[in-house]
């Protein structure tokens, strides 16, 4: 009997590790998608919801947590050495705060959605990007300025043009979206078309 509960147990813990793991080629769209198909479908899902494009929401997680879904930001340090607190609440695949995330549930109706999931990240980006449309009227196909909007928040976008690190960041994001936008045109055929399930 304990042999069969450890033997369940394991494979539980295989299961849970092969569905948060990161990818092992984040840099290609076509890799992740083929290596986790659910992503795809929950992406897919979450641009007809929002409108907001794959790559984009690819994008802005590659970024924000390089697609590994217990990212936090790194402790500061007392006296550079001893671990302090963190300089935020931002967790998960998305990197969104705890306030974000608790008005992101409360519009939504969302209310078991978690940071760790991958479902419910792009889904927090779709809605996160489409209010930043509606609130600043910047376009979801412009991922330079939804970015901008991202990281440093509706309220704080107007003073980017001042901050050279939010402004090289969302380069960075623009580009990467490009790649993954090209990447995805040659792929989404047999994406779309698949029959298997990968986690």
């Amino acid at each position: 009997m304990k042999i069969q509960k450890l033997n369940f147990l394991f494979v539980i813990i295989l299961f849970i590790s092969a569905c948060s793991s990161v990818p092992k080629n984040t840099a290609s769209s076509c890799s992740i998608f083929k290596e986790r198909y659910f992503w795809y479908k929950h992406a897919k899902k979450s641009e007809k919801k929002w409108g907001t494009p794959v790559h984009l929401q690819l994008a802005i997680i590659k970024m924000e947590s390089s697609f590994d879904w217990l990212a936090k930001p790194p402790r500061q340090k007392l006296f550079k050495v001893i671990p302090y607190k963190r300089p935020s609440s931002s967790f998960g695949y998305s990197q969104a705060v705890k306030g974000t995330w608790k008005q992101y549930k409360n519009e939504t109706g969302n209310k078991f959605a978690v940071r760790t999931r991958f479902k419910d990240s792009v889904d927090f980006i779709g809605w996160y990007t489409n209010k930043t449309e509606k609130i600043l009227k910047v376009s979801k196909n412009d991922a330079f300025k939804q970015y901008v909007a991202y990281h440093e928040g509706w309220g704080n976008y107007k003073n980017y043009k001042n901050n050279k690190k939010v402004i090289n960041l969302a380069k960075r994001v623009e580009k990467q979206s490009n790649i993954y936008k090209r990447q995805l045109s040659e792929c989404k055929n047999s994406l779309s078309t698949s029959k298997y399930i990968i986690f």
